[in-house]
């Protein structure tokens, strides 16, 4: 492959990576899909009942490899000439709408289900949450399948980089990595900080304060949009940078430098970014401490 092209390819996938990264987040925000999703399962039963959806049916992670690789699967029958022979760019837009609609049947009984059997904690089914909430949280997974069936594309058809895996598989692979990503980045700005807002940064939470959840947003009663609208503003976008990073840098390596240069080149960047992380870190205790080892040790 000619190196401008392999570039080209490379920085395509590494923006497609970073608004699947954005998109996974906040569609997992919508849907409470993310460490903080037990919390909101716990609220009602310590006395929180909420209006915030929760649809966690499983780990972000394994939920995008299914919508992933779904997607995939569809696209590549699709583009067979046993089926239809569609462009790959049809294809790819059908099988992600199909992923979407899956997401939409799993989140609908999953938030369905939880709600009514929480009744007894006067935890309700809301009609106007489910009618509101569900077609985001579709197009959020749409955008995030689209993204990742057409990286995987990339890699897999082999007049571009000719990866060796299925189609499918790759997918699969890569919506386990936005997930985990998603999981792991941008987490921390919707758990840590948009649900419990009445904690002091960085103290933790205490097991008796478990379900306390923040329940009221600026305009009132709190839904899931609120918690879309606060994680849009840096949660979603730094999940998004995270995500299109680890695609673009380790395919940018794998095409700049080959054999063992590459590997080389692959711990730099790691090792790089652990130290920029450190640095972080020590900034944000200093700057917007306290950032003490418990949470008992800040006084109410």
């Amino acid at each position: 492959m000619d190196p401008a092209m392999g570039m080209g390819l490379v920085a395509l996938m590494g923006a497609a990576a970073t608004v699947a990264g954005c998109s996974e987040d906040l569609e997992s925000d919508i849907g409470s899909q993310s460490n903080p999703n037990s919390q909101v399962q716990l609220a009602a039963q310590v006395g929180y009942p909420h209006r915030i959806f929760n649809k966690a049916i499983s780990g972000e992670p394994p939920s995008n490899a299914m919508y992933c690789a779904v997607g995939a699967g569809v696209a590549m029958v699709l583009m067979s000439e046993s089926v239809m022979s569609a462009s790959p760019l049809i294809a790819i837009a059908i099988g992600a709408f199909v992923a979407a609609l899956l997401n939409g049947v799993f989140s609908t009984t999953s938030y369905l289900g939880r709600n009514a059997s929480q009744t007894r904690f006067n935890q309700y089914v809301y009609l106007d949450v489910l009618r509101n909430q569900i077609l985001s949280l579709m197009g959020h997974a749409y955008i995030t399948t689209f993204c990742i069936v057409l990286i995987s594309y990339v890699m897999w058809n082999q007049n571009l980089i000719g990866h060796p895996f299925p189609f499918p598989v790759i997918a699969l692979i890569w919506g386990l990595c936005v997930g985990a990503i998603g999981s792991s980045t941008g987490d921390v700005h919707y758990g840590a900080e948009r649900e419990f807002q009445d904690f002091k940064f960085g103290s933790g939470l205490n097991a008796a304060d478990s379900g306390n959840i923040t329940r009221f947003a600026e305009a009132g009663v709190r839904s899931s949009m609120d918690n879309a609208w606060f994680c849009s503003k840096f949660g979603g976008p730094v999940t998004g940078i995270a995500f299109g990073m680890v695609v673009f840098l380790d395919n940018w390596r794998s095409t700049a430098f080959s054999g063992w240069t590459a590997v080389v080149v692959g711990v730099v960047i790691v090792l790089v970014l652990v130290i920029y992380n450190r640095k972080v870190e020590t900034y944000a205790r200093k700057k917007y401490g306290p950032f003490p080892e418990y949470a008992g040790d800040i006084e109410a």
